[in-house]
């Protein structure tokens, strides 16, 4: 699928100093109007003093104990709502367990697929974390229809390796095995993603003046409810999501997986170039999470383990 750093610092034991006996004094007092700022930054402190990779995060991001991660929360199991409105899936996990290691917390935030890697560069976001494949286009900011130049690239810390897949309603494969087979056919894809880049590099390969018709929508739910109603004859997106509908929607009765999975390629956390030490901070702690048997959990438990890779690397798309 197809989304840079500011901070504060604590000040609560120089007061705490300045009080001195005074605050025996007026504990009782204090009780009920405590400074929560000062109690958060208290909290906050104490959980990076305590993680093993805290001193390689920017101080900024140190100071504030957050992350702000961008994110399209609507891509199950990578990122979704669950039935209660919190936020789950295999990223948000992910960045649970390398918040532990850098003594932050990642805060998912909901944007559209093919805004995030904007709001990344106007600050909006820290990173941006959304299943999101690492290519050459996305590293140099290069839109891939045009070739042209459209913003500034971005870096990414890999973590995962994911092809596309084509599904259909079950039952009713129209003859689909094959991106080929989509010329003369309606295609359902999340807008941005390399479901949709693909599909118009395969449409002007078709002949005949069968072209793939291509229906973009914001989210893959979208793209899935179009499909299912019958408005599409396919849709694509990335294997784990695929997979993930297929076994789902109407208890596994809705759709099917034709063909193989194609284009497989690493997701990666997008930075800015500019966020070096952001970068690299991310890196090591993906690495620790590996090395510590937290990911392969994670992955298992979200049916992604056919995508586990032994190291982070940065910028490893093609």
């Amino acid at each position: 699928m197809t989304a840079s750093s500011t901070r504060r610092p604590t000040a609560a034991h120089s007061r705490l100093g300045a009080v001195g006996a005074i605050a025996v004094a007026g504990a009782l007092l204090l009780t009920g109007c405590g400074d929560q700022t000062k109690d958060k930054n208290s909290d906050s402190s104490a959980a990076a003093s305590s993680a093993p990779l805290a001193d390689k995060l920017p101080q900024a991001i140190r100071d504030k104990g957050v992350v702000k991660v961008g994110s399209d929360i609507a891509y199950a199991p990578v990122e979704f709502k669950d039935k209660s409105g919190n936020v789950a899936g295999l990223d948000p996990e992910l960045g649970a367990a390398m918040g532990k290691q850098l003594g932050v917390t990642f805060q998912f935030e909901n944007g559209t697929f093919d805004a995030l890697l904007t709001g990344l560069r106007s600050n909006r976001y820290d990173i941006a974390m959304s299943a999101m494949t690492d290519n050459k286009n996305r590293q140099e900011g290069v839109d891939p229809d045009t070739g042209k130049k459209v913003g500034e690239g971005v870096d990414f810390v890999d973590y995962l390796t994911a092809g596309v897949s084509i599904y259909t309603r079950k039952g009713d494969t129209g003859g689909i095995t094959t991106w080929s087979d989509l010329c003369g056919k309606k295609l359902a894809v999340e807008r941005g993603t390399v479901s949709e880049d693909l599909a118009k590099s395969e449409t002007k390969k078709c002949t005949g003046g069968k072209k793939i018709t291509i229906e973009a929508f914001d989210d893959d739910q979208q793209a899935q409810t179009r499909l299912r109603s019958g408005g599409a004859d396919a849709a694509s997106s990335d294997f784990p999501v695929a997979a993930y509908a297929v076994k789902t929607s109407g208890g596994g009765k809705d759709f099917q997986i034709v063909g193989d999975q194609v284009e497989a390629a690493p997701y990666g956390i997008a930075v800015s170039k500019e966020d070096v030490q952001l970068r690299d901070a991310l890196q090591a702690a993906m690495n620790a999470v590996i090395k510590n048997g937290e990911y392969q959990k994670i992955l298992d438990k979200w049916g992604a383990e056919d995508g586990a890779v032994k190291e982070s690397v940065v910028n490893g798309g093609k």
